[in-house]
C-alpha cells in the first residue's frame, strides 16, 4: 500500500466512521421510539378490551339483577342494576373516546350501544334503592336476540381488538428486530472500519520506520562523506601550509644567500671605493657614505624579511627564543606591553613553526583590531599537552558573529588541526581576546 492510498484511506475512515457511529444512533433511537409509541398503543388497545369485557360483564350483571329483582322484588337487585348500568355507561364513554377516529369501529360501537341500551330503565326499577319493593311483574327488557346480538357485537369489537394487539406485537418485534439488525450491521461495518483503521496505522507506521531507516542510512553516509571530505580538506590544508612554508623557506635562502652575497659585495666594492679616493674628493666621499647607509637598510630590510619568511631564530635558537625576540620586537613597533611566560616544550619542527605563525597572526590581530595596551603571551606543557595562548585587553569581539577578521582565525585553527591540536577562542566586546592553542606531544619532537 502506497502513500497514496495510505493518505486517501485515512481521509475516508474519519469520515465513513463518523457516519456509522450516527446510523447507529438513529437505529437504535428510531427502534426505541417506535418501540415506545407500539407499546403505548397496546396499553390503551389492552384498557379498551377491559372496557369491551367491562361492558358484557355489565350487561350481564344487569339482566341477572333485573331477573333478581323480578323473582324477588328485593331492592337490592335494583341497586345492583343501577351500578351495573352505570359501569356499563362508563364503559361506553371510554370506548367511545377510544374508537373517535376509527371509522370502521363507529359503527359497530353506536350499534352495540343502541342495542344495549334497550331494557336499561324497565317500568319499576327507576325509583330509588331504598323504595322497598315495585312492581314485580315489570318487563324484563331486551329480548334474547337482542342480548345475543349484543354479546356478538362485543364479541366483535373484542376480536378486532385482539386482531390489533396482535398485529402491535408484531410490529414490536419486526422494529425490535430491524433495530437488532441495523446493530448488528453497523457493529460489522464499523469493525470493518476499525480493522482497515488499524492496518493503515499499521503499513504507516511500516513507512514511517523505513523512511527513518532511510534518513538513517542517508545521515551516516553523509556523515561518513563530511568526514571524509573534512580529512581531505585538512590534508589539503597541510599540503598547502607546507608548500607554502617551504616556498617561503626557499625564497628566505634565496634573499639570505644570494640577495645577501649581492649586497655584501656591494658594501666591499663602496669600502674599496672610500680607501682609494681618500680625502681628495669630499663630495664623492658623501655619496659613498650616504650609499654605504642605504646598503645596510636595505640589508636589514632583507634580513627583517627573511625572518618574516621563515625565521632563521626558530631553527637555531628554538621556539622560546624566537618568541621572545618576536614580543620584544612587537613591543618596541607598538608600544604594548607584552608579558612572557614561557618554558621550554617538547615539539617538532611543523609544531614549533606553527606555534610561531599562531602567535604571528594573534600579534597582528592586536595591531589592526584590538586596541590593546597590554599582551601576555603564554607557553608550557602540561603532561602530554602543550598549552600556547596569546591574551591581550583590547577591545574584543563577539566569537558568534561572522566577520571578514575571522578569516585568520580560521587559518589558524587549520594549521593547529593539521597538526592533531586544538584551538580555541575566547572573546566579548569589552573583555578582550583569549587565543590558546592545545597541541600533543610527538614522539620525533625535539626541545623547543
Amino acid at each position: 500500500m502506497n502513500t497514496a492510498s495510505l493518505t486517501s484511506l485515512r481521509i475516508l475512515v474519519v469520515p465513513l466512521a463518523i457516519a456509522a457511529v450516527t446510523a447507529m444512533v438513529f437505529v437504535s433511537e428510531g427502534a426505541y421510539w417506535r418501540a415506545t409509541a407500539t407499546l403505548d398503543d397496546q396499553v390503551d388497545m389492552a384498557e379498551a378490551r377491559v372496557a369491551i369485557q367491562a361492558v358484557q360483564w355489565s350487561i350481564l350483571d344487569a339482566e341477572t339483577a333485573q331477573r333478581g329483582f323480578a323473582l324477588t322484588a328485593d331492592g337490592e337487585f335494583r341497586c345492583s342494576r343501577a351500578r351495573a348500568i352505570q359501569s356499563m355507561e362508563d364503559s361506553f364513554e371510554f370506548l367511545g373516546r377510544y374508537f373517535v377516529d376509527d371509522p370502521d369501529a363507529q359503527p359497530l360501537l353506536e350499534r352495540w350501544e343502541e342495542l344495549a341500551s334497550a331494557g336499561r330503565q324497565p317500568e319499576g326499577l327507576g325509583e330509588p334503592c331504598a323504595t322497598g319493593r315495585v312492581n314485580a311483574a315489570a318487563p324484563i327488557g331486551a329480548g334474547r336476540d337482542d342480548l345475543d346480538a349484543v354479546r356478538a357485537l362485543g364479541a366483535t369489537l373484542l376480536e378486532r381488538e385482539s386482531t390489533k394487539m396482535t398485529a402491535s406485537r408484531d410490529d414490536v418485534y419486526r422494529t425490535l428486530q430491524l433495530g437488532r439488525s441495523g446493530v448488528v450491521v453497523l457493529s460489522v461495518f464499523s469493525v470493518v472500519l476499525l480493522a482497515l483503521y488499524v492496518r493503515e496505522r499499521r503499513a504507516l507506521a511500516v513507512q514511517q520506520r523505513d523512511r527513518q531507516r532511510l534518513a538513517q542510512a542517508e545521515n551516516a553516509r553523509l556523515e561518513t562523506e563530511v568526514l571524509q571530505r573534512t580529512a581531505q580538506l585538512t590534508l589539503l590544508a597541510r599540503h598547502l601550509q607546507t608548500a607554502r612554508e617551504d616556498e617561503r623557506s626557499r625564497l628566505a635562502r634565496d634573499l639570505h644567500d644570494e640577495l645577501g652575497a649581492l649586497l655584501t659585495a656591494a658594501k666591499l666594492d663602496a669600502a674599496r671605493i672610500r680607501s682609494r679616493l681618500g680625502t681628495g674628493a669630499p663630495e664623492a666621499m658623501e655619496r659613498l657614505t650616504h650609499l654605504t647607509a642605504t646598503l645596510d637598510k636595505v640589508t636589514a630590510l632583507k634580513r627583517r624579511i627573511t625572518e618574516d619568511l621563515h625565521p632563521s631564530a626558530l631553527t637555531h635558537l628554538g621556539l622560546v627564543a624566537t618568541l621572545e625576540i618576536l614580543a620584544r620586537e612587537f613591543g618596541e613597533a607598538s608600544g604594548v606591553t607584552v608579558h612572557t611566560s614561557l618554558s621550554t616544550v617538547t615539539l617538532g619542527e611543523s609544531a614549533r613553526l606553527v606555534v610561531y605563525r599562531v602567535a604571528q597572526e594573534a600579534i597582528n590581530n592586536v595591531t589592526k583590531h584590538g586596541g590593546a595596551a597590554n599582551v601576555w603571551i603564554h607557553l608550557a606543557g602540561e603532561g602530554s599537552q602543550v598549552i600556547f595562548s596569546v591574551r591581550d585587553d583590547g577591545r574584543g569581539f563577539d566569537p558568534g558573529t561572522t566577520r571578514t577578521s575571522s578569516l585568520g582565525l580560521i587559518g589558524m585553527r587549520f594549521r593547529v588541526e593539521a597538526e592533531g591540536g586544538v584551538l580555541s577562542v575566547a572573546s566579548a566586546p569589552g573583555m578582550g581576546t583569549t587565543i590558546t592553542v592545545s597541541l600533543p606531544v610527538g614522539s620525533r619532537d625535539v626541545q623547543a
